[in-house]
């Protein structure tokens, strides 16, 4: 006899992330974790450097001043906010605290694959939805849609395909759920999107009782290594998650640098528009050479290769790590013939779109 795991557990597969160049490879970049190319704002390095002399002393674990941030830069009441290590802790605390043995997670074919692993850590079952040309198929889902079905995660827009479902639509797909049902919106990369029918889901949040959305700062606020994300939930939800989190989930450095780059609008501005500058001359540059490559909202691009041959992502990806280039393999997300790009410095992209034309030119 041994202890033994619920069930579930051990149908996991541990999550990787993306690749980082080998140690000690000075003249490489890492284009492989969707991670901000302008970095922090100096505001928020200033910040979390001023945290130096308190490193004694616990956080607030009420997380009172960011909380209080987030609610003044985006008008929300903070409340109804709760905060945590990474937006991924928030994911997995609402599993945690809704999902029973048997219950039943409804998630996209391309999904973000802790959905997968915190459903499986409950002993709950996922409910997988073929996508329609990578992208989330609402009628598909809505069909998927059951007694049993206890939260939809929604990722919008949704990663690692770079699309996105429009307000309309995320609201039709909310209105076939029934009230019992949490309906969760991963809106991670939201602040990328420029669409005028995109919206991250705060309204929904103030006119429905079983609306949860989730954001972070480690995409466009550049803190990726601090692990700051945060919910808008209705006041029963975030009364729940304050019950379950950790004490001092959100260390002082990181409450202290992420209230100061939401403060530093220009930086966020500037991130914007840098990413679309270099997304489209990327994706520009990847066609002319000969691949297929998706129009994205996000920070990334996702390339298709031939399935076999001598121009499959597994060569792609191989000819790429040689010359100090580390893409993503999406083979986990049901995508084996693809590479996700993320984008990148200045330099990173040139030396990408340079390598893929060398890459595409070989016999």
């Amino acid at each position: 006899m041994f202890p033994t795991p619920k069930p579930g557990v051990l149908d996991i597969s541990t999550y990787v992330g993306g690749r980082a160049p080998a140690s000690g490879e000075t003249d490489s970049h890492k284009l492989s974790s969707n991670e901000s190319a302008t970095g922090p704002s100096p505001g928020a390095i200033a910040a979390f450097e001023s945290a130096r002399t308190a490193l004694n002393i616990y956080p607030d674990g009420e997380t009172h001043v960011l909380r209080g941030a987030i609610g003044e830069a985006y008008g929300l009441n903070p409340d109804r906010i709760v905060c945590g290590n990474g937006s991924g802790e928030l994911l997995t605390l609402l599993a945690g605290a809704y999902l029973r043995p048997g219950d039943e997670v409804l998630f996209s074919e391309h999904a973000f694959l802790l959905y997968r692993i915190a459903t499986l850590a409950n002993s709950a079952v996922p409910i997988v939805v073929p996508e329609k040309n990578l992208q989330i198929d609402v009628d598909a889902m809505l069909a998927a849609v059951g007694a049993r079905t206890r939260i939809v995660f929604l990722t919008n827009p949704s990663n690692p395909t770079g699309t996105y479902l429009s307000a309309a639509e995320v609201r039709r797909f909310h209105a076939g759920v029934p009230p019992s049902t949490l309906f969760v919106i991963d809106a991670a990369y939201g602040e990328y999107v420029q669409r005028n029918d995109y919206e991250t889901g705060i309204e929904m949040v103030s006119q429905f009782d079983n609306v949860v959305m989730t954001r972070t700062f480690s995409k466009i606020h550049g803190l990726a290594g601090l692990r700051v994300g945060w919910a808008f939930c209705p006041a029963s939800v975030a009364d729940v998650l304050n019950r379950i989190r950790g004490p001092f989930n959100v260390s002082l450095p990181a409450q202290r640098a992420a209230a100061a780059a939401l403060h530093d609008r220009r930086h966020v501005e500037d991130a914007i528009a840098y990413n679309e500058k270099w997304k489209s001359w990327l994706t520009d540059q990847i066609r002319r050479s000969g691949l297929r490559v998706d129009d994205s909202v996000t920070n990334f691009v996702l390339i298709h290769f031939p399935p076999d041959g001598p121009h499959t992502a597994k060569a792609a990806d191989a000819f790429l790590s040689a010359r100090g280039l580390v893409l993503r393999g999406v083979a986990n997300y049901n995508l084996p013939h693809c590479l996700r790009l993320t984008i990148g410095s200045e330099s990173a992209n040139h030396r990408v779109a340079a390598a893929f034309a060398e890459f595409m030119a070989r016999g």
